[in-house]
């Protein structure tokens, strides 16, 4: 490699599919994220691309994971997942950086109102 002042090697971007930020590394969370990570380099291919929200469901469910373990992670990509079939939301739906006071881990039923949107 060169090391001139107009050599760009080093400030080529690093571009990934899922979410690269900070996170404990649990062994929960290495789970979740490792399954997921196997369904989109296997099944995914299979399934097809036909999310109806942006990130795509196994972009969320690998950030989700990754961000609030795989309890509360776990559930908000499950529900995600159910409300991105016929019928159901699209658009852009982010993680939450931060859950609310009432989602706790012994209520999953309310991880369900989280990015939730209706249609217009």
């Amino acid at each position: 490699m060169c090391n001139g002042p107009e050599c760009r090697h080093n400030a080529l971007p690093r571009h990934s599919r899922n979410w690269s930020g900070p996170f404990r590394k649990t062994p929960g969370r290495l789970f979740g994220m490792g399954f997921i990570r196997l369904y989109q380099l296997t099944a995914s291919s299979i399934i097809g691309s036909s999310c109806r929200h942006m990130p795509t469901c196994s972009e969320y469910g690998y950030e989700a994971v990754a961000r609030h373990g795989l309890w509360s992670g776990g559930w908000l990509t499950l529900f995600r997942v159910m409300r991105c079939g016929p019928g159901g939301t699209w658009g852009v739906d982010p993680v939450p950086e931060t859950l609310s006071r009432p989602l706790r881990w012994y209520t999953p039923w309310r991880f369900w109102r989280v990015g939730r949107h209706t249609r217009h």
